[in-house]
């Protein structure tokens, strides 16, 4: 994996930058050659950052954006430690569901941020990019976006909280349809489901999303996080629980047989052909 105690970002080497303008904190996924791929390191790094956010006054709003052509198209499978190892199968399950757990973390100092978090999402949004997105509290895409959660294709489980995010958002029957058949579905859709609030015209994103973001930061700051606050307590009921299991779900899925056959599948551009092992 990473060091989970490095506390900097090697210059270079960032997945993930900061910008503070006029009160918005601009989050910004600046891997675009890789279409902004999520690793253990994109996750370390957001965890900072949200760290560097939660107590800075001078920024009343975030605005979750992203370079290139993509928001994020998944799991960048090039990336350094992108497999976990074990002496027996018992223990990389079990050092899997620690660092799933470890990556809850992470998400959860994001997802639970006083100030309101604006996503603007443009291209592929597609596994953790959907999950991260969903994460948001306001979600604006342009009308090229497209969103799946494709882990079931390569035999693992949706593993940061997504399919229970759609389930909130959108009902149980919407979050099984499109985590048990990996599905993409456009912005129309998701906006029609409930999981966008707004769908713009490409060219139109970045302007819209700033001014959505800006209109909070606006807003008196103690009122603008209590009300986060209430509707989050009502919202996220259950949540901790279902991650765990989730947690649990995806260790066991991702050191299995089909897993493994999942991925050499796509790796070869054939259909997978899954045992149940």
């Amino acid at each position: 994996m990473i060091d989970t105690l490095d506390r900097e970002i090697a210059e270079g080497e960032e997945r993930i930058r900061l910008d503070v303008e006029d009160g918005i904190g601009i989050l910004t996924l600046c891997r675009p050659g890789k279409l902004n791929g999520w690793s253990w390191e994109s996750s370390r790094q957001l965890g900072l950052m949200a760290e560097r956010i939660r107590f800075d006054d001078t920024i009343r709003a975030v605005l979750l954006r992203a370079d290139g052509r993509a928001f994020c198209a998944g799991i960048d499978v090039t990336a350094p430690g992108g497999a976990i190892t074990g002496r027996s199968p018992a223990e990389r399950t079990q050092r899997y569901y620690e660092g799933i757990r470890w990556v809850h973390e992470r998400f959860a100092a994001f997802a639970h941020l006083p100030q309101p978090v604006v996503a603007a999402v443009q291209g592929y949004c597609l596994g953790f990019g959907f999950e991260l997105a969903l994460m948001a509290d306001v979600r604006i895409a342009a009308d090229d976006a497209v969103f799946a959660l494709p882990e079931a294709q390569i035999g693992v489980a949706v593993d940061a909280g997504g399919d229970l995010r759609i389930a909130r958002e959108a009902g149980a029957g919407w979050a099984k349809y499109l985590a048990l058949t990996g599905r993409r579905i456009d912005a129309p859709t998701a906006e029609r489901l409930g999981l966008l609030q707004l769908v713009v015209p490409a060219a139109q994103l970045a302007d819209v999303a700033y001014e959505v973001a800006a209109e909070i930061a606006g807003n008196a700051p103690l009122a603008v996080r209590a009300v986060k606050r209430d509707i989050d307590a009502y919202a996220d009921a259950g949540m901790a629980s279902a991650l765990d299991r989730t947690a649990l779900s995806a260790a066991l899925t991702l050191t299995s047989e089909d897993s493994r056959e999942g991925y050499a599948a796509k790796a070869a551009r054939r259909p997978p052909h899954f045992e149940g092992r």
